[in-house]
């Protein structure tokens, strides 16, 4: 006999973000804490902006409305299914140069 499982979705209550991290607390009593560098668009937004957001699908998510940025909380979960790879920088490339 097999029993399913439905797989609960973590939820986000309360969101923060400080001038080099965005914040936020679980439902379950969790803070995730993790930089906004790697939210391009949180990182240039002001203060103002960062301070106005709001939840998607009861907090499944997170937008703010004046930068048009969505952020799961999946995506904070389990960052390496969700960031996009960078490319080397200049000085990866030279080092790949002078390696060859």
């Amino acid at each position: 006999m097999s029993i399913l499982v439905d797989r609960a979705e973590v939820t986000a209550v309360e969101v923060a973000c400080s001038h080099d991290a965005l914040s936020v607390t679980l439902v379950d009593g969790r803070v995730v804490s993790v930089p906004l560098a790697w939210f391009p668009r949180l990182l240039a937004a002001t203060p103002k902006q960062r301070a106005k957001w709001e939840f998607i699908g009861g907090g499944i998510g997170i937008h703010w409305p004046a930068i048009d940025e969505d952020i799961s909380i999946e995506s904070l979960l389990q960052p390496r299914n969700f960031m996009r790879a960078k490319e080397p920088g200049r000085a990866t490339k030279q080092k790949i140069k002078a390696n060859r």
